[in-house]
């Protein structure tokens, strides 16, 4: 660590040491300070004594006792906090987070709690680093613990950060407030002030002071409860565990439970606005079961007695994992068996299964900086299938991996992607981090690694990962280091974090009776960015392959091709099967060029079994026909993911520019005899991602002829589809996929049956229940005359069930009428009768339909000031607005309308990685219609004789 610089302020020498970022070490030697008091010198005579984003490293945090009074009627709340801090150098300066506090006092007390200045100190700010520094005459001594005592007040915010407001509406139409937070990543510091960074680590006793008609929640559970003046009472919530700023919550409401306890003792309870408690019983189902799933998995109790989740009526995330009290969206946590489909159930398992996780991935141990908030996204993303397949196997969660890693293999395979542990500093650049990099891609490569170490070895590692990191921070090294079975004599001997003398060894994992580096090979999937294409030719007996970096922006003629290939190389652990023997055979790949033995009696082999890893497969030199040919006489021969896996691959490779769209297009002509949903829904949504990118081009002949080949292709299958709730999870997925996009297509009898539904739902007064898989779009179809628009939208604004809004907003959008999808934009804008937490998902939906598709547009240019100001410019709202209204651009004139925005808003475009994909995206698409369009429209020609 360098001394950067010294202040001379009047009699002081004050020093402050800046840390690196990434050095933990925190004793540097500092001039000692006159230890006597002297009078503070005025504000406008001393310089903010930091300059960097991150904070020194010289003072730690300890306990904060943190005191709140929020005034749900005025919507302002006092506090003050007076924070245990441990000094590591000499110095006369505290310097802390704080954004949009006034602050009217700070003191420093002793261990005592004596005053160590009879004066009011002097408070600096540097607004644009968000942080504050409290001055002290009398130097606080190296080794010595004191207290900084601060007393703030501010507005509760209006957005989804902070502590901030929300209302819901009762059936009779009043209108009440309440009162959350949510603080990660950066906005802990909007509710006090604070160490506000994921490694300053301390406890937290909160008390909190409220009306009587109101419940308070934090963290912990309620110790005490007192009666202040003015009929207020005041709540002491216990001790916190150690655990990081960004996890800190508190709500005031008066919201309704339903309480029960796990196994070993836990009380779960779920709470949610009075009239929607019956909507939370299976959410504490759900959490009971997962809680005792998680403590067995882990092999660690849950640390807290208590765990409350809460359904917040603003929430712009899906949830958050606050510890002990997970605060999420209505619709991710309230299950209503009338209103809600088997996708809204599977949608609120997943979310508390990956909410659940956190509180041992991300609380108990917690990344030391948010360049690796993977560590925390990408396991409680991938924990979230683990527990859901053991809880409730029914869901058929494992269905949904695939998706979550072609959702990956998407956005990696632009060249705008970037690495899964990538650089962070500023709050905009943090909250970019928690994209489908960190969550999708983490998750596929943690269950590559699973795969490949086997699940005993993956499932012991985190179990000591977790217990040897428990209640600190750990990075990328950590978690290998805890996955390979790396043990020290002492940790084994005293137990603490290995469990046999087998796991002792401190031989790494044993590969193919090699040493195994696992840090070079993870090294390879976490620091550099992308996706490898794997080339299999046939030759003879050897399977010749070739590893390069996949693409689908830039094609192997284009000059730079070269340049973007440069310096890219995985080790990948390649499986594979042939129709020799049932055997899952096993290769590590680590040089670009390598060969496999296979024998001379293999006719067909099969690449990355069921895509337990990530990475894209091309069949070179007429290996796709071969794989078009087994589909076709015996696609059982394969499973269910590998076909599924083989449809993904084909098409992206088409898009890549690898393989010709008529060989892509054959290879699932296959489909009429498959009879499992996964690979018949994976190539029918290619076909409607074809037809909804045509739509919305001036091609008529080629919308028409693409959609009569879709109805007369899947006729059967969609005639055969039930309008009721019966059947498996896949089942009932697959009659919602079908139905919906066969009245998208104007198919008459889907139609027909829709609209009559439809009219006996509104002439029941809603007392006829529509089966929940198919209302959506049976108020679609609705939703296309006058009287049945103005009754949905009725409807929309009185329903209790979040749900069924979430249902009926997408058929309102669904209208051919642009004054309806105008008027809808603008609620959306004015957040009252569409929340402001729908408008980024309202937005979509419009720019889903054809006739909207330039009004969702023209909306974000027009009111982009707002729309960032509403959400943060970094936020997942942002990005999905910026990246989902230009998603299906296929020409060259959108191209550079979209460039041409993007330079009108340069300064916060240059702050944003969703801009530079938003563009690849839509060059991706010209370059698609360039290629492909004629292909299609004669394939379509010969197919439809």
């Amino acid at each position: 660590m360098i001394p950067v610089r010294f202040l001379v302020l009047l009699l002081f020498s004050v020093s402050l040491v800046e840390s690196q970022p990434s050095q933990s070490s925190q004793q540097v030697s500092s001039p000692l300070h006159p230890a006597g008091e002297q009078a503070p010198p005025s504000q406008d005579n001393l310089s903010f004594p930091w300059s960097r984003l991150r904070l020194p490293r010289y003072i730690v945090p300890l306990h904060y006792h943190l005191l709140l009074h929020p005034n749900l009627t005025t919507l302002h709340f006092t506090g003050t906090v007076r924070i245990q801090i441990d000094v590591l150098n000499n110095t006369n300066w505290v310097v802390l987070h704080s954004k949009g506090l006034q602050i009217s006092k700070a003191t420093v007390l002793d261990h005592d709690l004596a005053h160590l200045s009879d004066q009011v100190l002097p408070v600096l700010h540097n607004p644009s680093h968000e942080q504050i520094g409290v001055f002290s005459p009398r130097v606080l001594s190296s080794g010595q613990k004191y207290f900084l005592y601060i007393e703030f007040e501010a507005a509760l915010t209006e957005g989804f950060h902070g502590f901030y407001i929300s209302t819901y509406r009762t059936s009779e139409g009043e209108v009440r407030t309440l009162a959350s937070t949510h603080f990660e990543p950066t906005s802990a510091r909007m509710a006090f002030p604070c160490f506000d960074e994921p490694s300053f680590k301390a406890k937290f006793s909160v008390r909190i002071r409220r009306s009587p008609e109101y419940i308070s929640l934090s963290n912990m559970p309620a110790v005490k409860k007192v009666e202040i003046k003015d009929g207020l009472l005041e709540d002491e919530f216990a001790a916190s565990v150690k655990m990081s700023s960004y996890l800190v919550a508190f709500v005031i409401c008066d919201f309704k439970s339903v309480s029960a306890t796990t196994s070993s003792g836990v009380k779960v309870s779920v709470y949610a606005a009075p009239e929607k408690w019956l909507q939370t019983h299976y959410a504490l189902e759900v959490a009971v079961k997962m809680l005792d799933f998680y403590e067995e998995y882990f092999n660690i109790h849950y640390p807290l007695p208590k765990q409350d989740l809460i359904a917040i009526p603003d929430f712009q995330s899906g949830a958050m994992e606050n510890w002990g009290l997970t605060t999420y969206r209505e619709t991710s946590l309230l299950f209503d068996p009338l209103t809600s489909s088997v996708s809204d159930k599977l949608w609120v398992t997943m979310v508390i299964g990956h909410e659940l996780a956190h509180q041992w991935f991300g609380n108990l141990v917690t990344m030391k900086w948010w360049n690796d908030i993977w560590l925390n996204e990408g396991f409680a993303r991938y924990m979230e299938y683990i527990s859901v397949e053991a809880t409730y196997p029914d869901l058929r969660v494992d269905e949904y991996l695939l998706h979550t890693c072609f959702a990956a293999v998407g956005h990696d395979s632009l060249n705008s992607s970037r690495p899964i542990s990538s650089p962070a500093e500023n709050p905009t650049q943090i909250e970019e981090m928690f994209d489908t990099v960190s969550y999708d891609k983490g998750a596929c490569v943690l269950h590559m690694l699973r795969h490949f170490l086997t699940e005993e070895v993956f499932q012991r590692g985190i179990m000591r990962y977790l217990r040897k990191y428990s209640y600190g921070n750990a990075h990328n090294q950590d978690l290998w280091d805890s996955l390979i079975n790396t043990c020290s004599e002492e940790d084994f001997i005293s137990g603490k974090h290995c469990y046999s003398s087998s796991q002792a060894s401190k031989n790494s994992y044993l590969f193919a009776g090699e040493h195994l580096d696992l840090t070079a090979m993870m090294n390879t999937w976490t620091l550099q960015k992308g996706i490898p294409l794997v080339t299999v030719r046939r030759s003879g007996p050897q399977l010749q392959l070739r590893q390069d970096r996949f693409l689908r922006t830039v094609l192997p003629s284009d000059p730079m091709w070269a340049t973007v290939q440069q310096g890219f190389l995985w080790h990948v652990p390649l499986t594979y099967k042939t129709d020799a023997s049932s055997t899952v055979h096993r290769h590590l790949m680590t040089s670009q060029m390598d060969s496999i033995y296979i024998g001379e009696d293999v006719s067909w082999v099969k690449l990355n079994c069921d895509m337990t890893g990530y990475y894209v497969v091309h069949y070179a030199d007429g290996g796709w026909d071969v794989m078009t040919a087994l589909l076709r006489e015996n696609h059982t021969a394969l499973s269910y993911k590998d076909r599924t896996h083989l449809i993904h691959n084909a098409f992206q490779l088409v898009t890549a520019g690898h393989l010709p769209l008529d060989k892509a297009l054959d290879l699932i002509g296959y489909l009429h005899v498959e009879k499992h949903t996964v690979p018949l829904l994976q190539g029918l949504g290619y076909l409607e991602a074809f037809y909804h990118m045509i739509e919305k081009r001036d091609e008529p002949s080629l919308t028409h002829n693409l959609g009569k080949y879709i109805l007369h292709f899947f006729r059967a299958i969609i005639d055969q589809q039930m309008w009721s709730d019966s059947g498996t999870v896949s089942e009932r997925r697959l009659r919602s996929e079908v139905l919906s996009l066969a009245c998208h297509l104007d198919y008459p009898p889907c139609l027909e049956r829709a609209n009559q539904l439809f009219n006996n739902w509104l002439q029941s007064n809603e007392t006829f229940n529509l089966p929940t898989d198919v209302a959506e779009t049976v108020f679609s179809v609705g939703a296309q005359d006058e009287q049945g628009w103005r009754a949905l939208f009725h409807i929309y604004n009185i329903s209790l069930s979040e749900a069924q809004k979430h249902k009926i907003l997408f058929a309102l959008t669904s209208s051919r009428d642009t004054h309806k999808l105008q008027r809808l934009l603008a609620l959306g804008l004015e957040g009252k009768a569409i929340r402001s937490q729908d408008l980024s998902h309202l937005v979509l939906m419009v720019a889903r339909n054809p006739r909207g598709h330039y009004l969702a547009w023209n909306f974000v240019k027009k009111n982009w000031d707002t729309l960032v100001q509403k959400f943060n410019l970094g936020s997942f709202c942002i990005r999905n607005i910026i990246i989902g209204t230009t998603n299906q651009f296929s020409s060259p004139e959108e191209l550079s309308e979209v460039k041409l925005f993007f330079d009108s808003i340069r300064e916060q475009a240059s702050q944003l990685r969703a801009t530079q994909l938003a563009l690849d995206n839509v060059q991706k698409n010209v370059r698609w219609v360039q290629r492909n369009l004629e292909t299609l429209r004669n394939w379509l020609k010969e197919h439809m004789k």
